[in-house]
């Protein structure tokens, strides 16, 4: 029988602790139930929290009110688009309806602007188009001189083209069931549409420029004795223009020649084109000798074009072999060469009235389109249509 030891005093006092701590504990569980504010501490392992405050992997989870909010704030965000549409939609679309009323209405206005209308004959599909006036010298002005000519330049081309239409419409062939072609016989001329298809990304740009210079001279034409002027214009002179009567048969008195020093700056001003004898003797119509030089003599007008010209004994005027031979000018020299005749010319076009590139040289020069108009054509005025064919626009 094993004899019962004392026990140890660490041990006792080591009880003794114990004993006071849990009496204190017993202490606070009283007070707390009670009422009392002593605050009650509780030991939670780490690995069994969880609760309110810990998730399954001991991270802090959102609280409550932030949920909320952001919640909130992810309705709000996919609200917004229909909110948008509901406050703003309806005025978008009012926008568009406005500008296309707008546009119509601009383009109502540009043609009650026009005193009367043009009848085109679209070559390209043999029909007759109405155009409004001002519709029309647009669309001549942006077919016939350069878009990237100087503005006083156009202006002036503008004020050419109106001049040219009213007097044509004067004096035209009454019996033909439109006014005029949209080619040069008489004026070249492209439509809006076709202008944009042309221009694409550019058309407006373009176009707006084309619309200022027509919009600056709108309703003026030229006149000399009251009356609208043959409002001639073509490309590129030699360095003058040329005398009427030296091209076509009358004498004129307003298409007199100038000097133009402005064109030798053009693209257009020199040209060459070689030719066989075969190729001469088929568009002159004559027999040439084949093994021997050609006898050629050139008579020149005061501008310096071919008023006439003797091959071997026939006859022709500059107008003839530069139309036959589809040469870009009637001022040529030429040269022969085993066989071929070269002929090298200065300008581009009939020479008689106004230079395109001349106008533009004079515009860079910080010219208006009163100077202009007014160095080409001489001793005329800058009238109204209504002023000066009245009649034709009562029609």
């Amino acid at each position: 029988m094993r004899k019962h030891q004392p026990v140890p005093k660490a041990w006792k006092k080591k009880k003794s602790s114990l004993k006071k701590q849990l009496m204190k504990s017993q202490q606070r569980k009283t007070n707390y139930s009670s009422g009392q504010t002593t605050q009650l501490q509780k030991i939670i392992p780490l690995k069994n929290r969880k609760t309110l405050y810990f998730n399954d992997r001991g991270k802090r989870p959102w609280k409550l009110p932030t949920a909320i909010m952001l919640s909130m704030l992810l309705m709000l965000i996919l609200a917004i688009p229909s909110i948008v549409v509901a406050l703003f939609g309806d005025s978008k679309q009012e926008d568009i309806a406005s500008r296309e009323m707008v546009k119509n209405e601009e383009s109502a206005a540009a043609v009650e602007s026009s005193p009367f209308s043009v009848a085109v004959m679209r070559s390209n599909v043999e029909t007759v188009e109405d155009v409004p006036l001002e519709t029309y010298v647009a669309g001549v002005v942006a077919s016939e001189m350069p878009i990237e000519f100087e503005l006083e330049a156009l202006k002036a081309q503008a004020l050419a083209a109106r001049t040219f239409t009213v007097n044509h419409l004067l004096h035209g062939d009454d019996a033909a069931n439109y006014d005029l072609t949209d080619t040069v016989q008489h004026q070249v001329y492209k439509s809006e549409e076709e202008l944009q298809a042309e221009w694409g990304s550019e058309y407006t740009k373009k176009m707006n420029k084309i619309k200022e210079a027509v919009d600056a001279t709108k309703g003026k034409i030229l006149t000399h004795n009251e009356e609208p002027i043959t409002a001639a214009f073509f490309s590129t002179s030699n360095g003058h223009t040329e005398n009427s009567e030296d091209y076509w048969e009358n004498e004129i008195s307003y298409l007199r020649s100038v000097e133009s020093p402005w064109d030798k700056e053009s693209p257009k001003f020199l040209d060459q084109q070689t030719y066989t004898i075969a190729q001469i003797e088929s568009a002159l119509e004559l027999d040439l000798p084949q093994e021997s030089a050609l006898l050629i003599e050139l008579e020149r007008t005061e501008s310096g074009r071919v008023s006439e010209i003797g091959i071997e004994g026939n006859t022709f005027t500059g107008r003839d072999v530069r139309e036959k031979l589809d040469l870009k000018s009637s001022d040529f020299e030429i040269k022969q060469n085993n066989g071929h005749l070269i002929f090298t010319t200065e300008g581009f076009g009939h020479g008689v009235g106004m230079s395109q590139y001349g106008a533009n040289g004079m515009a860079k020069e910080g010219k208006t389109y009163e100077d202009i108009v007014h160095h080409y054509y001489k001793d005329v005025a800058i009238s109204t249509i209504n002023d000066a064919v009245p009649a034709l626009v009562s029609k």
